[in-house]
């Protein structure tokens, strides 16, 4: 199998990388850095001939403060690079087989009463959702006849090592790991063996193309979040952070406090119809199995 990944250098990208290994596939990386494939046409069309699949990572994190650069950024990030991989693909002879653009369960707006599907339209109005349809569009936009396309719309990725699970855990060991804000913002996750098994899922499963809710099916309210931390760490004391602490926090670190304060609720379907079955169903299960390897 050749598998190619564009904007694999990060948290999730180096995990999927390891995990691909292991199948014995050819991994190339489309990367800025130094012996990785370049970003230039020609060199995108040669890591494309013959491969089965092309994940597209790439983008800037959203996890810094939204201001008018920042914005910029974020936003040309994702339609520069999903624009460059499409107009590779119709430039190769033997196109790769599936095209896995990672997009995101921001698009989806808080006020819905029920987890989102992916044949929602009810969008936020916001920034992020703005992004998150312009780059779906930039993505749909190229028409191949000999490769499949899917939208992966991911909510947030628990990994052992980085990201939301080791700053919640350092939260909660501090006596810090009480309700955030309200505590009734939902909170949408999936684990990130999970997510490479869905990646894996739908290269083998040809039926499937579209938009795909990247998520495990049970979301959660920020409160029993929390409350599970504290009882998978035993730890009795969880101090609340009202939204004003937030936002100073927020302000502090160089982050957005929407990230944390904004309500996130999607379901998978397409994925579960599909047969797939998830590993970890529940936010228990997934801390227990980072517990197990301690977090560095």
């Amino acid at each position: 199998m050749k598998i190619v990944i564009a904007g694999g250098t990060g948290l999730i990208g180096s995990y999927l990388q390891n995990e691909f290994a292991k199948m014995n596939a050819e991994i190339l990386v489309i990367s800025r850095q130094k012996n990785q494939v370049s970003w230039q046409h020609d060199a995108i069309v040669s890591a494309l001939e013959n491969a089965d699949l092309i994940l597209n990572l790439a983008g800037k994190s959203i996890n810094c403060r939204h201001n008018k650069k920042n914005k910029a950024e974020i936003l040309e990030s994702r339609i520069e690079s999903t624009e460059k991989i499409g107009n590779a693909i119709l430039d190769c002879k033997n196109p790769p087989k599936l095209w896995i653009n990672v997009s995101a369960s921001a698009i989806y707006s808080s006020l819905n009463k029920t987890p989102a599907l992916e044949t929602s339209t009810k969008f936020a109005d916001d920034f992020l959702s703005f992004v998150v349809q312009s780059w779906e569009k930039s993505f749909f936009d190229f028409k191949l006849s000999n490769t499949r396309q899917v939208a992966l719309r991911t909510s947030v990725v628990l990994t052992k090592n980085g990201g939301v699970f080791t700053r919640l855990y350092q939260l909660t060991k501090f006596g810090l790991g009480g309700k955030l804000g309200s505590g009734y913002q939902m909170f949408s996750w999936i684990h990130i063996e999970d997510y490479y098994r869905m990646i894996v899922h739908l290269i083998n499963d040809e039926r499937i193309r579209g938009v795909v809710n990247c998520t495990s099916p049970q979301p959660i309210t920020n409160i029993r979040l929390m409350e599970n931390f504290r009882q998978c760490l035993g730890v009795k004391i969880g101090i609340p952070a009202p939204e004003f602490a937030i936002k100073i926090a927020a302000k502090l670190i160089g982050t957005e406090p929407s990230l944390i304060l904004n309500s996130c609720s999607l379901y998978p379907k397409v994925i579960l119809q599909s047969g797939f079955i998830f590993k970890y169903v529940t936010i228990q299960k997934a801390i227990i199995s980072f517990l197990n390897k301690k977090p560095e």
